[in-house]
């Protein structure tokens, strides 16, 4: 679909402009002492997973607007982000849903997966939906729902969830749950949580001993009363309950307004157990926006914490797992995603160049204003060139988005494709 040639004459035609943005980030950067390679090859080993059902085009309960050449299966995802990585060289897995993205043939997913430069990030489970022929509904939960029989059906399904991944090489499960309630004395909310807990063990003892389990929590949708798992907190205490390989997974959308994210992030990281991000954007919650979006000083804060934990020898945090989960309801799906991690490689870029030893000082020292005004100033600082070389060093696109429409991919799809729409959304 897309050769190394286009990408090439691509970054012929912008590469003059983009020396002189370098050069100047370089020579900056040096007065400050910092060795602008050694930050280069830290953003071409960061890698962004890439959901399967983001490569569709979004949409709500309202309506959806595809614009066709969607991917009609596995093997098309795995063909558009094979396509995305070529571009950035930063997104070299998928992360796949089930049910949606059962493997008819496991070995010849593999060798896709291989042809493409890519690996299976996690597996999902989804019992936020009944399926077809499903015996017993999730309308009243599912791993915390009063009746046993339902509980054991959403267990036994995160259980094959975890043996697909087995198929495929991924080591990671993540779960999110939708169970909650809608009104004031529907549910025992002590019980629903032992519940879940219960239904979390079982799931995790059945787990390889080298598998991460990864807990989700959001504060309401689909229930507006109360959720299970509503906050990080209980998160957290449900993954010290369940194992020591279980983890609490932040997505940056499910939170109120307002809520000090950045905080969250120190805190899992001083305790161990931030197993890794959802990217997107929120200007009210859950809108799953483009990464970096609405709040990108706040996303700044966030990878600021991020990059101080994962520099110090004294957090024991496992590594962390990297993934977009957005909906671009009006925009073309490959363009947000690459647009997203654009986004994320842009904001871990600034948060190295934060000068650590300053900033703890000011810290120290309670020297309020040198502190906040050492992050603004790295906070203002384009660190765009950086990216763009990093990807060009790895053999990718200076500017992704541009050698995509340059290459007219999008038209290529819906030509190889039709008016196709994305399975799974």
């Amino acid at each position: 679909m897309l050769s190394n040639d286009i990408i090439q004459q691509h970054n012929e035609k912008l590469q003059a402009d983009h020396q002189f943005r370098l050069a100047y980030l370089t020579e900056l950067l040096d007065r400050k002492g910092i060795d602008i390679q050694t930050i280069i090859d830290k953003i071409k080993a960061f890698q962004v997973a890439i959901p399967s059902w983001a490569l569709g085009t979004g949409g709500t309960r309202f309506g959806r607007f595809p614009n066709g050449g969607e991917p009609r299966n596995l093997e098309e995802k795995i063909e558009d982000v094979g396509l995305i990585h070529q571009l950035n060289r930063s997104s070299n897995s998928i992360s796949l849903h089930i049910p949606w993205d059962i493997p008819s043939d496991a070995n010849a997913i593999k060798q896709l997966l291989k042809a493409n430069d890519l690996t299976i990030d996690s597996v999902n489970s989804n019992t936020f939906q009944d399926q077809k022929d499903q015996p017993y509904s999730y309308k009243f939960g599912s791993l915390s729902h009063t009746k046993s029989e339902v509980r054991d059906l959403a267990i036994q399904h995160n259980i094959q969830c975890v043996e697909y991944g087995k198929m495929l090489d991924s080591k990671v499960l993540t779960v999110w749950l939708a169970d909650g309630s809608n009104f004031p004395g529907q549910s025992h909310m002590r019980s629903a949580y032992q519940r879940t807990s219960d239904s979390l063990s079982s799931i995790y003892k059945s787990m390889p001993d080298d598998w991460t389990m990864l807990i989700e929590y959001k504060p309401y949708e689909p229930h507006f009363y109360s959720m299970v798992i509503p906050d990080w907190g209980t998160s957290y205490s449900l993954c010290q309950t369940v194992g020591k390989n279980a983890q609490v997974l932040v997505d940056l959308g499910h939170h109120l307004p307002n809520t000090n994210i950045e905080q969250i992030v120190g805190r899992l990281m001083h305790f161990g157990r931030l197993g890794g991000f959802h990217f997107n954007g929120s200007m009210y919650g859950d809108d799953d926006l483009t990464t970096g979006s609405i709040k990108p000083y706040q996303f700044f804060l966030i990878f600021n914490e991020l990059v101080d934990g994962m520099q110090d020898p004294s957090v024991k945090n496992p590594p962390l797992a990297w993934m977009i989960d957005a909906s671009h309801n009006t925009k073309d799906p490959i363009e947000d995603l690459l647009q997203s991690v654009n986004a994320i490689l842009t904001t871990y870029a600034k948060a190295l160049l934060v000068d650590r030893v300053a900033l703890a000082d000011a810290q120290e020292n309670n020297d309020v204003l040198r502190a906040e005004e050492l992050l603004r100033d790295t906070f203002m600082t384009d660190a765009r060139a950086l990216v763009a070389e990093a990807s060009r060093q790895a053999g990718g696109a200076i500017d992704p988005i541009a050698t995509f429409r340059g290459g007219k991919i999008r038209s290529g799809l819906v030509d190889k494709r039709g008016f196709s729409v994305a399975t799974g959304l």
